[in-house]
């Protein structure tokens, strides 16, 4: 491990340029033609770091999907990350400020695929093992739940021996994550019948009203006890206030910690019915994401990563946490999976999101040393 991170250390500048470089290419996932910019500027990170040219799948509505591999050698370890973001472009500004280094997905997640990039190309200079089995899934829609790159990945990753998220790490702590949530996303529209509010309100059917009703259905749902949440994160409804509203929509989020969950709450949510028979209620959407849980390969791995880390000096721990990721997909094939092993810092999807330029290069040395096999 020491040669590795000499090796990173003497490359550190250089690695914070590339992570300037990508994050500049703003790419919110729904700008397909930002997102496919990007997707450019990352093929030349590849190209140009570890020499390795991209197998790109292109989409119709997302940004294309890109799959990196080096050295074609059984058993396979996969990487996977994402290089679109929650934010449009100009909204934030990349600056650097007492050793934090802020822009739009900086930390979700784009210093991690340059962490990752660089972690291999560490392994393949110092000419260790490791390099010679990677395939880097990178993909442009996680940000809308990878609508378009799941099958994409499903597809790859199977039969790894071994995949790695580069999502950030958990923030304050920087645990690595070991479980995750499963989610969904839920929409519903609801169409009432218009009145004046004040000649002949009785003419009128609410589509706001039905809409408060559904949104108390819908809270009620919640389990706490069992790692279940829904909550109606988007309501909107009405023209005017003097108009009896024939129109309204939720969007809704759930989170779940097991298939069964996962399960009930889906079919909860399918057969709401409108309280108001007048009142139309239309409902769409699936979970998406099944849940990450740990299996005892996964612990193997974290247990590798742990020893990895005593080395680095890091005290690393494995936490459960309520947020999705494309790990969530590799997981329930059964494949061992380890998630937020990219960059350290905080503010995910919050104006202040930032990662800690100090612990780039530790970070990186740990991915390495997971891909090249180091053991307790």
């Amino acid at each position: 491990m020491k040669a590795i991170t000499l090796y990173l250390e003497q490359h550190a500048a250089d690695i914070l340029a590339d992570i300037k470089t990508l994050v500049a290419a703003e790419s919110p996932s729904d700008d397909k033609s930002a997102v496919d910019a990007c997707g450019e500027v990352l093929q030349q990170l590849f190209q140009q770091r570890l020499n390795v040219r991209a197998e790109i799948t292109p989409q119709q509505h997302y940004g294309n999907n890109l799959k990196f591999s080096l050295g074609g050698q059984t058993p396979q370890s996969t990487i996977i990350g994402h290089f679109d973001t929650v934010w449009n472009k100009g909204e934030l500004t990349l600056r650097e400020e007492e050793g934090r280094l802020y822009g739009p997905g900086i930390l979700d997640m784009k210093a991690g695929l340059v962490q990752a990039i660089w972690a291999v190309r560490a392994l393949q200079q110092l000419d260790l093992p490791g390099w010679q089995n990677v395939v880097f899934l990178c993909n442009s829609d996680e940000e809308l739940g990878s609508p378009g790159s799941q099958q994409w990945i499903e597809t790859h990753a199977r039969g790894s021996a071994q995949v790695f998220v580069v999502e950030p790490a958990v923030a304050g702590s920087g645990a690595l994550k070991v479980a995750r949530k499963g989610t969904g996303r839920y929409d519903l529209t609801l169409t009432g019948l218009a009145a004046h509010a004040g000649n002949n309100p009785e003419e009128g059917a609410s589509a706001v009203l039905e809409m408060a009703q559904q949104i108390l259905a819908l809270h009620a749902l919640n389990a706490p006890e069992r790692g279940t949440t829904v909550n109606v994160g988007v309501a909107s409804g009405g023209s005017r206030a003097n108009v009896v509203a024939d129109r309204a929509r939720l969007e809704v989020d759930t989170r779940v910690t097991s298939e069964e969950e996962a399960a009930r709450l889906h079919a909860a949510i399918m057969q709401l019915q409108p309280h108001d028979p007048r009142v139309t209620l239309h409902i769409s959407g699936e979970q998406g994401r099944p849940p990450m849980r740990q299996s005892a390969a996964s612990r193997a791995l974290f247990a590798r990563a742990a020893h990895i880390g005593r080395q680095l000096g890091l005290t690393l721990e494995g936490a459960s946490v309520g947020g999705g990721s494309d790990g969530n997909f590799t997981a329930a094939l059964g494949l061992p999976t380890l998630d937020g092993l990219g960059a350290t810092g905080a503010g995910i999807h919050a104006r202040h999101e930032h990662i800690i330029v100090a612990e780039v290069v530790q970070r990186t040395a740990l991915l390495a040393g997971l891909l090249s096999g180091e053991t307790p």
